[in-house]
């Protein structure tokens, strides 16, 4: 008895922690809509699309374990909803147990569906079959539609039935606004009807279905095997498509990327279901033809760009973690970016002054001169344009620097791949993913995007610490990009022209795409050998990049022609510098110490200013061979390095000197000491 009392005891104490699971069972980032009691009733009824509704019990064993196939369902159909849409209610809340009861929920899961324009008084009706798998329950919801009559059907669902032959080969010739694909299926398929609906949302394009029993069609468009995509273009042409795998993934990806072809917005507040098409404002900033199989290092460049000079400079002086941060960021850049050149060599530079300065805080402003290479370093270079290539968007505000930022962390997961050692002496490399933790720690401290980094910090926090190694690195990255597409796909920063979806797309990479009881499935491994490649150093491009001025040595003619601006003028004081140089020739007077070594060496220098009062770090300028100077006592790198050889011979003479007069004492006290009785 005392062993029952106390299982009860347990029981009762777990019972609130099992009702919190289950609010979190299914959430507001799933692809599915959440009911309650209160909205139950006025969401299904005289809705103007159809309803699929899971009734579960969050402490329900089988709920929890198949709330993972509801989900996958639900964003495998996300782009029906405006003619059948997918909801959950938790019968196990207190607030749903009335409308559970009115609605007779006896058992869970209980499947229910509702047509289109239902009245108040429908409660449903129950799917009762035993097969509830996706493909199974996505058929359904097919039967679902088309169970609808002409009065009840919903309002923007298109036409399922399959065409004529005489009612498509009339269209042939014919010119029109958009696209007209046909697919060709056996009459057991549900492969066109399901490409309909997954092309619900697109515009531009009009879908239909033909039977393969239609003998005069297949004969007309030579067709020989199905199922099969036969596309009416717009202006009247018309042509067999190839599609590397007869599956529906293929067909829908294949009309989604046609030109012309885009998503459509749901506008704010609009309900579910209503859509309305987004306003087709074009950029003024030139369009730059690209190959989408391609990276761009104008992409890589302008997102370095904008990270330096622009995000980065909200933050006036970058201290404590935040420095920490930058630091870690420009080290795994300046190690890991692909090709070399003037960008590695400006990071190179940077990644050296920040680890050489013993500074708990550094001002922007220093960072920035750098950056902008004040100092005329030879062969730094980071152009202040922004110039996206791949990255570019239909309008401004679209795409650009968020694509350009995923790009460069994923070129630099693939480089870290191929060169593993590179991190090797830099702090970073005891981490299973470095490349992923600067990332997070980028993007948490810096990002601009406040709630896109609160999303990615929770999705790290998820599974990022379960990366062991360079692989899972690269997949876990583009794992994460995929799911930041499923989420805004159809949101108003979804560009029309590039819509959000699965990639790398069946075109790009088809054996990264497989299907498996009806499913889109990836195939991983595929898709390693396809990033490695895409990524790699191999695939960059330079088109469109901005190419590094060159930095004139100072003339060894005395008396140049002058082409520009009076030299007294020219930035970075070498007017002075000049005159002073007369000055010296004149006889006038004697150069100031150390200036004339510096033009026989051909440096020139520009003082960096830090921080305004106290705190601020020193202010230095780099010598045009490479070198970092200390402007707090007006050395150089050559000073310095004659200060401690200085050192060195004064501690050795004085080690000298004190041998010297201790062996010297020692002889003297052994030569006149005198014995004592």
């Amino acid at each position: 008895m005392l062993r029952f009392w106390f299982k009860a005891a347990v029981v009762l104490w777990l019972a609130p922690e099992c009702s919190g699971a289950a609010a979190r069972l299914y959430t507001e980032d799933d692809p599915l809509v959440i009911l309650s009691g209160s909205s139950l009733k006025p969401t299904v009824s005289n809705s103007s699309s159809a309803w699929l509704v899971q009734f579960y019990s969050s402490w329900c064993g089988h709920c929890i374990q198949y709330s993972s196939t509801w989900k996958t369902l639900a964003l495998d159909v996300k782009d029906w909803h405006p003619a059948i849409s997918v909801a959950v209610v938790d019968c196990a809340q207190e607030e749903n147990f009335d409308v559970c009861k009115e609605y007779s929920i006896k058992f869970y899961p209980t499947f229910k569906y509702f047509q289109a324009h239902a009245a108040p008084s429908d409660t449903g009706t129950i799917y009762r079959g035993a097969d509830r798998q996706i493909q199974s329950v996505r058929q359904l919801m097919v039967n679902i539609l088309q169970n609808h009559t002409r009065r009840d059907w919903p309002d923007h669902c298109p036409p399922l039935e399959a065409y004529s032959s005489a009612e498509l080969l009339s269209l042939l010739g014919q010119r029109s606004n958009h696209y007209t694909a046909i697919i060709i299926e056996d009459p057991a398929s549900y492969v066109g009807r399901e490409v309909i609906l997954d092309l619900l949302q697109f515009s531009h394009v009009v879908v239909k279905r033909a039977l393969s029993t239609d003998l005069p069609l297949l004969d007309a468009l030579k067709i020989t095997s199905s199922p099969s995509i036969y596309l009416l273009h717009p202006n009247g042409t018309h042509t067999l498509l190839h599609v590397e795998k007869r599956l529906r993934f293929f067909f829908s990806s294949l009309l989604r990327t046609l030109p012309g072809v885009q998503r459509r917005f749901k506008s704010e507040g609009a309900s579910i279901g209503q859509m309305v098409a987004q306003p087709d404002k074009q950029s003024t900033e030139p369009w730059r033809d690209f190959n989408r199989s391609q990276v761009y290092t104008a992409d890589l460049e302008s997102a370095l760009h904008y990270l330096l000079r622009v995000e980065l400079a909200t933050h006036n002086i970058l201290k404590g973690e935040e420095l920490k941060v930058f630091k870690d960021f420009v080290i795994v850049v300046a190690k890991l970016y692909p090709g070399g050149g003037s960008v590695v060599k400006l990071m190179e530079t940077l990644s050296d002054w920040l680890l050489s300065l013993p500074l708990q805080q550094i001002p922007y402003q220093a960072i920035l001169d750098l950056v902008d290479n004040k100092m005329r370093i030879s062969g730094v270079f980071l152009g202040k344009e922004l110039r996206w290539v791949s990255c570019q968007g239909s309008r401004a505000g679209l795409r650009g620097y968020p694509c350009s930022l995923w790009t460069l962390f994923h070129v630099l997961t693939v480089q870290h791949d191929a060169k593993p050692a590179t991190l090797k002496n830099t702090g970073l490399e005891s981490q299973a993913a470095p490349v992923l933790q600067v990332m997070r720690r980028y993007i948490r401290t810096f990002f601009g995007c406040e709630l896109c980094g609160q999303h990615f910090e929770q999705a790290a926090a998820v599974s990022m610490d379960k990366v062991q190694n360079q692989e899972q690195q690269i997949l876990w990255l583009w794992n994460q990009h995929n799911m930041v597409n499923y989420r805004l796909a159809g949101t108003l920063s979804d560009d029309p022209l590039f819509p959000k979806a699965p990639w790398p797309s069946p075109s790009l990479c088809p054996s990264c795409h497989e299907e498996k009881d009806g499913i889109h499935v990836w195939n991983q491994d595929n898709v390693l050998h396809f990033l490695r490649h895409h990524y790699g150093a191999s695939n960059l491009s330079p088109k469109y990049s901005l190419t590094p001025p060159r930095l004139l040595a100072p003339p060894a003619n005395p008396n140049p022609v002058h082409t520009g601006k009076p030299q007294e003028k020219q930035q970075g004081g070498g007017g002075e510098e000049r005159k002073e140089e007369k000055r010296v020739r004149d006889g006038q007077q004697q150069p100031r110490p150390g200036l004339q070594a510096q033009k026989e060496e051909g440096r020139s220098e520009v003082p960096r200013r830090g921080g305004g009062g106290g705190g601020g770090a020193a202010a230095a300028v780099v010598p045009a061979g490479g070198g970092v100077w200390i402007l707090g006592l007006d050395f150089n790198s050559v000073d310095m390095s004659l200060c401690v050889v200085l050192y060195i011979c004064s501690c050795l003479f004085l080690m000298l000197l004190f041998f010297f007069f201790k062996v010297r004492s020692r002889r003297w006290r052994l030569k006149y000491s005198r014995l004592h009785v």
